[in-house]
């Protein structure tokens, strides 16, 4: 926003209202007007509130808050709750004043949510402006006929995150169920886009209104590019520019419009264009489409592009650009120990910093559509994507298939996920369902809740909206000891590639299982490409044992002991390493996250299946296993170093490291040089004596000498 209107906007907000203002947001050259919708929110939780009362409830009656924000906080690392525990699923309400006369006249003025969970109404001065039922993507609303231009204006969103069930609210919004909490509110950041009457169009389900497909042929780059369009008058003309990382143009068209045009389409030819190459090189191109009359630029919106091209491989798993690419990654929840869904951009910039710390090359964004900032950093870190729609566990509450209501609204949310990240190259597959057959595969759903027609209305409309990207599915069943005898036929085949979330040796059968388990589905299906999309094990910083693999554990409750889940990692990685079949394999998951159904390992309301904890402090050992077999910086990690007071006097010390051998000493004295045998150095039967004892690795790496260290304390029963 122009300094003058920025200025103008707080003096017109403190003149109108004690109220906290909304923050305006600096505008470039060209762009589109924009005010931050941070400050000035009151909120309050209230089941029996209507618009009208709310709109007068006085200031004392209401809780300032900023945006984003949620009201829920869920999960703590003990046995039991406390009242750092929220958990209240119901309407959450927020009212913001704004002032009229301080918005920049001749414009329209659209608020914009990134994101509110669950189910989402907008009033203004007491007008039902519309609703939005989905938590993850963004919505907007054009204002300009509701708002007075000369007074305040008191803008009301109601938030809604009930329970899913038979006659609720959000009866028909998936997710109908999950291992995860919906948290209630506007979590994601808002604002108030103010744009000319004519301008690219921002009423295409939350999508930038400009969709780029780049291509290359025998070296050559193409773009073409479809742009929605707001309001054409006659003399208008739209303006594409592709810059270079540089700031450079590489390529510019220029398309005339007619009155009402809707939509446009041109084309742009790059001349040998640098390829979007995974972490290797991330390079990505900005293009700036621009409406313009004689007057200058009326509206602009840059997105990114990424010259790159894909394909998997039912026997050889995935290339990019034409060179064979093993994937190993992570999945992901959006949520942290204390802040729930209300996560900043550094939040996220920190979360993708310690993924490519480890090495992987592919983050699975389950199971939902993720926020905007982290489709952007999978971009520019080269991460692999696999993002996904929040059809989860069932399609329906009972034996029944999916409703009506229920098939738009999963069909909304698809063509949300799409458009809104369509030109993000990071993003290779559309997954369109998570063990949506889980309720019937354990009995607790008869066969007519069937899943797979709208798996297969989805798979459709994902091929319409793109056809550039295959979509994919995680099934938890097929095959495995988990499911009922009389399973209703599988899942393979609905999309045009799989994934199994398979926890062998955690919830069934045994950690050698999953290899052949995996040869079985391959063989059964031998030309369509499978991955792993989830495998691991809880992990609890507090519980430990001496000898996980023949140490019993209780997947459903307590213990969950850190060694176990290295040891389960370190026999599993192995397994999908081997087969070159795989595409890809997640681990499940990057972070600890809130589940209200996890009473588990050291900590309640929390899946302590991460390799980091759910505040981001410690990363587990299993962390440091996968950093040594997938990363090029050095490594060098005592295990077990949270085990700091010993019952027993005989332990062994393991090191995870990329060196190939370690040197070890102990209370002082050298153990000699241990080898590393597929990044895991081992040392048996060293006896510890009363106290403190100290442990110490190091190896030699052309970078220098990585030293580690950890202190034991022998306290005999």
């Amino acid at each position: 926003m122009p300094r003058c209107l920025t200025m103008l906007f707080a003096v017109m907000l403190a003149a109108c209202s004690a109220a906290p203002r909304p923050t305006p947001a600096a505008a470039p050259p060209f762009t589109r007007d924009t005010t931050e919708l941070t400050h000035g929110w009151q909120f309050r939780f209230d089941d029996g509130l209507t618009p009208e009362t709310a709109a007068t409830l006085l200031d004392g009656a209401w809780q300032d808050v900023t945006v984003p924000h949620t009201w829920n906080r869920l999960g703590e690392y003990r046995i039991g709750r406390t009242a750092a525990t929220d958990n209240r699923q119901g309407k959450g309400w927020y009212r913001l004043r704004v002032n009229g006369a301080a918005l920049p006249a001749g414009k329209r003025h659209i608020i914009e949510f990134e994101a509110v969970g669950n189910l989402a109404d907008l009033w203004v001065n007491g007008r039902h402006v519309g609703r939005h039922a989905g938590a993850f993507s963004r919505f907007r609303f054009d204002l300009t006929d509701f708002l007075n231009p000369a007074d305040p204006n008191i803008i009301l969103l109601r938030a809604d995150n009930s329970m899913p069930g038979p006659g609720s609210s959000t009866e028909h919004i998936i997710p109908l169920d999950g291992d995860f909490f919906i948290h209630g509110g506007p979590y994601r950041p808002a604002r108030l886009l103010h744009v000319a009457p004519s301008h690219i169009a921002l009423d295409d389900h939350g999508g930038p209104g400009v969709y780029a497909t780049p291509t290359i042929k025998d070296g050559a780059g193409q773009v073409a590019i479809r742009v929605r369009l707001t309001g054409i008058a006659a003399g208008q003309s739209l303006v594409a520019t592709l810059r270079d990382a540089g700031g450079r143009t590489v390529a510019e068209g220029t398309r005339p419009l007619t009155a009402g045009q809707r939509e446009a389409a041109l084309t742009l030819d790059v001349a040998a264009p640098r390829r979007w190459n995974g972490r290797a090189d991330p390079y990505r191109y900005r293009l700036e489409t621009r409406l313009a009359d004689t007057g200058g630029t009326l509206d602009s919106v840059t997105v990114p592009v990424g010259f790159r091209a894909f394909r998997f491989d039912a026997a050889t798993g995935f290339y990019l650009n034409g060179k064979h690419l093993p994937l190993h990654g992570v999945s992901r929840h959006q949520d942290y120990l204390a802040k729930g869904w209300a996560l900043s951009a550094e939040d996220h910039a920190r979360d993708m910093a310690l993924i490519a710390e480890m090495g992987a090359n592919t983050v699975r964004f389950a199971h939902y559509q993720h926020a905007a900032d982290w489709f952007d950093l999978a971009d520019r870190f080269g991460m692999i994507v696999w993002a996904e729609l929040p059809f989860v566990n069932k399609p329906s509450h009972g034996d029944a298939p999916a409703s009506p209501e229920l098939v738009a609204n999963a069909r909304q949310q698809m063509i949300e996920l799409i458009r809104q990240n369509y030109n993000h190259p990071s993003v290779v597959t559309w997954g369109i369902g998570n063990e949506v057959d889980m309720d019937m595969a354990f009995g607790r759903m008869g066969p007519k809740a069937d899943a797979r027609p709208l798996l297969r209305e989805l798979h459709a409309l994902s091929k319409a909206e793109d056809p550039s990207r295959p979509t994919v599915i995680a099934d938890c069943c097929e095959l495995t000891p988990a499911k009922k005898p009389d399973y209703q036929p599988p899942l393979t085949g609905e999309a045009d590639l799989m994934g199994y979330n398979r926890y062998y040796g955690w919830y069934y059968g045994e950690v050698s299982d999953l290899g052949p388990h995996l040869d079985a589905l391959h063989a059964k299906y031998p030309s369509v490409p499978i991955s792993v999309s989830e495998y691991g094990a809880g992990g609890a910083l507090s519980q430990h044992v001496e000898d996980p693999a023949h140490h019993p554990i209780n997947p459903g409750g307590r213990p969950h002991p850190e060694e176990f889940q290295s040891w389960l990692h370190e026999q599993s990685w192995p397994q999908l390493r081997d087969r070159p079949y795989l595409w890809a394999s997640w681990i499940w998951n990057m972070f600890d996250f809130s589940s209200k159904i996890r009473k588990e390992g050291d900590a309640t309301d929390i899946n302590d299946k991460g390799l980091v904890t759910f505040d981001r402090k410690v990363k587990k050992d299993a962390f440091f296993y996968y950093k040594a077999q997938w990363s090029t910086e050095p490594v060098v990690h005592i295990t077990s170093r949270r085990w700091t007071t010993r019952a027993s006097p005989v332990t062994a010390i393991k090191v995870y490291s990329n060196a190939p051998a370690v040197t070890l000493t102990f209370n002082g004295a050298p153990l000699g040089e241990v080898a590393c045998a597929d990044r895991i150095c081992t040392l048996d039967n060293i006896v510890l004596r009363p106290g403190d004892n100290v442990v110490t690795a190091r190896a030699t790496f052309a970078s220098g000498v990585v030293k580690d260290e950890v202190r034991w304390t022998l306290t005999p029963l």
